[in-house]
């Protein structure tokens, strides 16, 4: 893969920015995808905010400066689309952020890009019922098997922080697993 320096040079480089977008987009997709899938839950509405996420990415990288690292600027923004896909999805829908993941989790079965077994289909109903910085922290940790400290850049909040954060939410759906 090309220098993350030399890509972010391309990208603010008129003469190479498409060029730049379109390595950068194959380098990024799929890891950005399941990163947004795992907040949304929903195949289409993640295919929909991957290509919002990009958008952004692309008006926003004269205004990237380079204080984190290029990924963990798009986790930010993948992270925040996402959340904000929720937040409008819940209010157009007239239903409050909880009703929504239990909807969701309700159709994840019908959703033909689920591959998960009974225990995947328990383990997100768990992390349904969880605040949303845990369910973040946790799904980073987790499933992506980032460190905290790129989890920190992310999530602009401290190593300790998380470490209680993903703590909590282990806590939590282990009891919620058991008591099932």
């Amino acid at each position: 893969m090309i220098a993350e320096q030399t890509l972010v040079n391309e990208l603010k480089n008129k003469n190479t920015q498409a060029k730049a977008f379109e390595v950068l987009v194959d380098a990024y997709k799929e890891r950005l995808y399941w990163h947004i899938r795992r907040i949304v839950l929903n195949h289409d509405d993640a295919d929909d905010v991957l290509q919002n996420t990009f958008i952004k990415v692309y008006r926003s990288i004269e205004g990237f400066k380079g204080e984190s690292k290029l990924y963990s600027w798009m986790y930010r923004i993948a992270t925040n689309e996402s959340l904000s896909f929720l937040k409008q999805k819940s209010r157009k829908l007239g239903v409050s952020n909880e009703e929504l993941q239990e909807h969701l989790i309700e159709n994840l079965q019908a959703d033909v890009y689920f591959e998960g077994e009974e225990i995947q289909l328990k383990l997100q109903k768990a992390l349904a019922k969880l605040p949303e910085k845990q369910k973040l922290v946790f799904n980073m940790k987790y499933y992506q098997e980032m460190k905290y400290e790129e989890i920190s850049e992310i999530l602009e909040t401290s190593v300790g922080g998380l470490k209680a954060s993903y703590h909590l939410a282990v806590k939590k759906i282990e009891t919620y697993l058991r008591a099932d």
